[in-house]
């Protein structure tokens, strides 16, 4: 078992800056395979979800740099960063002067690590591990990062996002082309060229697009 999950984010990471968000600091792991094994073993449980929370993805760090450099998208409006996992695109809409941000993710780790690294960033956000998709919310901006990756989860999460489009929401993705992305209902406002992990991404660069809803 796994008592306390903030020790254990902090004992199996190091604080680093991603390669194209520098200003934000983050708990990543060195070793993708490594820590996901080690957290099936301490909770004795196998078939776990890889750990999203301790790497800071393509589509994550582009829609981050993209907030960042465009503070008035979310300047004094309420966010949620759907599929937080590290907390990255929750934590830039904070420094970006968004009036809030709640950072959602069904791994109850996302929460902690998301917690951890908003102190390391100065900034507060909420957190939450119930699934948003399908249900209303209060925010004013949802944000998506690296969440079309698979056929199951994709065709609900592009239904619910044009749902709260339709009900006045500001919707934003971010993703590097995973196989579901739905490209053909998208409009792509912004691209990056961002240094990956070759062990999770089969490559050493990804370019990483930041997208809207065809209006």
């Amino acid at each position: 078992m796994i008592s306390d999950i903030s020790a254990f984010i902090r004992e199996h990471t190091r604080v680093l800056a991603p390669a194209h968000v520098p200003e934000i600091r983050l708990h990543l792991a060195d070793d993708a395979v490594a820590l996901w094994e080690m957290t099936e073993e301490q909770l004795g449980e196998m078939g776990l979800p890889p750990p999203f929370w301790a790497f800071a993805w393509a589509g994550g760090q582009a829609l981050a740099r993209y907030l960042l450099d465009h503070a008035e998208i979310v300047r004094g409006r309420s966010v949620l960063d759907v599929a937080s996992g590290s907390g990255l695109v929750a934590i830039a809409a904070m420094r970006a002067s968004a009036a809030s941000a709640v950072a959602v993710d069904i791994d109850v780790f996302a929460g902690d690590a998301a917690k951890l690294n908003a102190a390391l960033n100065d900034v507060v956000i909420a957190t939450s591990d119930i699934d948003p998709v399908g249900t209303p919310t209060d925010a004013e901006i949802i944000l998506v990062g690296d969440l079309f990756y698979d056929r199951d989860l994709a065709p609900r999460v592009l239904e619910w996002l044009i749902a709260l489009e339709r009900d006045g929401k500001e919707v934003l993705i971010g993703d590097p082309g995973r196989t579901y992305l739905p490209r053909d209902k998208l409009e792509q406002i912004a691209a990056y060229d961002i240094p990956v992990t070759r062990a999770l991404e089969d490559a050493e660069v990804k370019r990483a697009a930041v997208w809207r809803l065809h209006k």
